[in-house]
């Protein structure tokens, strides 16, 4: 099928190339989940998709109920994950994408199956609990030639997606300082919280905070200053009395190219919501954005009248235009921001399969490389920690 011309855009790019909507397959996000509900009605906000299969539990009896639930075709509600790929790939109708949204430990097993069985896959955050296993993940990624997404869900948000193209186009000139702060009050009260899987370390990997949240206040750092991180120093531990889960880290930055960074992240600040926040500054000016405000980013230029961008407001670049469904001063959240990296990984997804160059501007959501660089930053955090703050190579 012919592809739309540039200037016509599609209503549908992924039906455009292949004819109809990718088949999306799911595991995990079952009764009780907050992150479930999240990536079906991302998958569904653009229209890319159909969710013809699921495991949604890891108990057989509540899975396929779950599946029955949302209204799943009875052969394709699965008892397990490993099941549903073993059934969907053997069809000729089978998924073509896997989507984890299970807890930690099943992050690595599950995606190394979806790929072995030629599954794009689109996996939670973390993208596993050890960096042996990241590892081995991007090597498999790498090898299978499949699209592989982690749903790094703040990069979706258009003034995230904004900030990332004016410091790309060199409008904050050299960066020199970088502040990255997640802070929550989940967890301010003694106890293993809602999700108690998450305090045991086989199941939610060594660091609780850093895991949960730390990861999310990483990849936001590289995905908006495209800089790595080259060496921290830092204190990682439990502010909660009794607590033996770290709660808490707090990291300075040494970045590439020669800028110094401050990196804290916690969830035990009372009465705090979800208040991530990143403040950039270069030689020409600074940036700053706050997941709370979404709608907003500041830009300060030196000897310059500060100015507020807003999503489709004047000076919106192309990544940031193609994010937002709708007109300006219009608000979008956080499901919008979580459905974008859908709708692109649908797009490279739909190029590849039919086997031509996606659009670049559809590239830009995290990959199996951002969650190996991830573990790569846990690692290196905890292993400062242990060291007492010494200066240790990320």
């Amino acid at each position: 099928m012919s592809v739309a011309p540039a200037s016509t855009p599609s209503l549908n790019p992924v039906v455009a190339l292949l004819g109809r909507r990718l088949r999306l397959a799911v595991i995990g996000g079952g009764a009780g989940s907050f992150i479930g509900p999240m990536h079906r009605q991302a998958a569904r906000l653009d229209d890319r998709y159909e969710i013809v299969a699921g495991a949604l539990s890891s108990d057989p009896q509540r899975s396929i109920a779950a599946g029955a639930a949302l209204g799943l075709a009875t052969e394709r509600c699965h008892p397990d994950a490993l099941a549903l790929m073993a059934a969907e790939a053997a069809r000729a109708d089978g998924a073509d994408v896997v989507a984890i949204m299970t807890p930690n430990d099943s992050h690595f097993p599950y995606a190394m199956a979806a790929l072995d069985h030629g599954f794009d896959v689109i996996c939670d955050k973390p993208m596993t609990n050890t960096l042996a296993e990241a590892q081995a993940l991007l090597d498999k990624a790498i090898a299978s030639g499949r699209v592989f997404c982690l749903t790094h869900n703040y990069s979706g948000y258009p003034m995230a997606r904004q900030a990332r193209a004016m410091v790309a186009a060199g409008q904050l000139g050299d960066i020199r300082l970088v502040q990255i702060e997640y802070v929550q009050g989940g967890r301010a009260k003694p106890g293993p919280g809602r999700t108690a899987w998450k305090t045991d370390p086989s199941r939610g990997g060594p660091s609780l905070v850093m895991g949960d949240i730390g990861t999310h206040a990483h990849h936001l750092l590289r995905f908006v200053t495209g800089l790595e991180v080259g060496q921290v120093a830092a204190e990682l531990g439990c502010v909660v009395p009794e607590r033996t889960a770290h709660d808490f880290a707090g990291v300075l930055l040494r970045l590439q190219g020669g800028a110094r960074g401050s990196f804290w992240v916690t969830q035990a600040a009372a009465g705090v919501e979800n208040g991530l926040r990143i403040r950039v500054s270069g030689s020409r000016g600074t940036l700053e954005w706050q997941q709370e405000h979404p709608q907003v980013l500041d830009f300060k230029p030196l000897d310059a009248p500060a100015q507020r961008l807003t999503p489709r407001g004047p000076g919106t670049l192309p990544l940031a235009q193609r994010s937002t469904r709708v007109a300006a001063g219009h608000p979008e959240g956080f499901p919008e921001a979580f459905a974008n990296l859908y709708a692109d990984a649908a797009e490279a997804i739909a190029a590849r399969r039919a086997g031509v160059a996606p659009d670049p501007l559809a590239l830009h959501f995290p990959n199996a490389h951002d969650g190996w660089m991830g573990m790569r930053f846990v690692d290196a955090v905890i292993r400062s920690a242990q060291a007492n703050g010494a200066w240790t190579d990320a």
